[in-house]
């Protein structure tokens, strides 16, 4: 299988299965000398692990993480970083009948159709539980963009039809409640409609937001590899996400060009936009203003409720899926929108620094 290795410079490589031994990562191309311990990566995969309230899977994994190579005494040596993180609460039994039929939102047919075989036990590799590779990454990414002064800031703004009022925003709401929204007016009536979804045997979808903050001009490239095409991949990547929108967004196409267009000026002594209908990227490459993405999450796949669907023998079945599953897939792919975000702008910021003799001049002759 190819296609599990993403990035140029700063590139990274997930492995494992949801119920395989292990599941991991190997970072290639991070930089010497970064303080490094496992508690920096624990931080990041306990904001995506199981468990953590009634509106995630109750799968009981504590994503115990363990650094295997690239470190020596708390610092990165340049080498690659492989990360690992055993799974233990894997019932592979309750997944044994799906190896008969297809689960409808699930990858099941698609790849056995493309591979003429599958890993059924929780959807393998197309399982949500290789985004734990990612998050190990990204806090690794995340570090050396704290030391460059660049902020991401990531977070519900729907789940379903319920939206957060930016009036109430609170950055330090986030992390209070279970839905991962600065707006805690708005994380209560998620809750509730949450509440009625599972009692439906249904779920639903939502939107993460993303904001960047102190990227610096230009990094990105005019054609191919524009900061929003590359950060576009990364995001559609993620197994959960249908859409993706910088700045306006879709908006765009019932603006008008007086409307949209961002204008420029003189601010402190420097050049700065009048509005930010773009998102922080223009042309392709960033604009010094903040970056703003939004990700379309889909509902959670796998219902209790009963589907219509296929079984390997061509014979129209009707199914309920057993097992424990997530009623909502948002407030757990938060941290996992925020690394790919975090992966892509690290691997863009070294790609760049090459774009000049002048600071290559600099560099090797200071």
């Amino acid at each position: 299988m190819a296609g599990s290795t993403y990035g140029n410079i700063f590139k990274i490589t997930t492995w494992g299965e949801s119920h395989g031994k292990a599941l991991g990562v190997v970072v290639d191309g991070c930089p010497a000398g970064i303080d490094l311990c496992e508690e920096d990566i624990q931080i990041f995969l306990n904001r995506r692990k199981p468990g953590q309230s009634k509106y995630t899977t109750q799968r009981n994994e504590d994503d115990k993480v363990e650094i295997l190579s690239g470190i020596f005494e708390g610092k990165t040596t340049g080498t690659p970083i492989s990360m690992m993180v055993r799974n233990k609460d894997h019932h592979s039994a309750d997944y044994s009948q799906i190896a008969s039929y297809y689960r409808p939102g699930h990858a099941d047919y698609t790849f056995d159709e493309k591979y003429g075989f599958r890993d059924y036990r929780g959807g393998g590799r197309s399982s949500g539980r290789e985004t734990i590779g990612r998050v190990a990454a990204g806090a690794i990414a995340s570090k050396i963009l704290e030391q460059l002064g660049i902020c991401i800031t990531t977070y519900s703004r729907a789940i379903g039809t319920v939206e957060i009022d930016y009036s109430n925003f609170n950055k330090e709401e986030i992390e209070n409640n279970p839905m991962y929204m600065p707006d805690s007016n708005a994380a209560i009536k998620a809750g509730e409609l949450l509440k009625e979804k599972m009692a439906e045997m249904d779920s639903v979808g939502g939107v993460i937001e993303c904001l960047v903050d102190g990227m610096p001009i230009g990094i990105g490239e005019p054609v191919f590899d524009k900061l929003d095409a590359n950060l576009s991949k990364a995001i559609m990547s993620i197994g959960a996400i249908k859409g993706i929108e910088i700045g306006d967004g879709f908006a765009v196409s019932s603006s008008t060009g007086s409307t949209d267009n961002d204008g420029f000026q003189m601010k402190d002594g420097k050049i700065a936009k009048t509005t930010n209908h773009a998102g922080g990227i223009m042309g392709g490459m960033s604009d010094g203003s903040q970056i703003i993405l939004r990700a379309a999450v889909k509902p959670t796949p796998s219902i209790a409720r009963t589907q219509k669907t296929v079984n390997k023998s061509g014979e129209d079945i009707e199914i309920n899926i057993k097992g424990r599953h997530d009623p909502i897939i948002v407030p757990r792919a938060v941290v996992v929108v925020e690394s790919m975000v975090a992966i892509t702008l690290v691997d863009m910021l070294f790609n760049a620094m090459t774009s000049r003799i002048d600071k290559i001049v600099d560099f090797w002759k200071k």
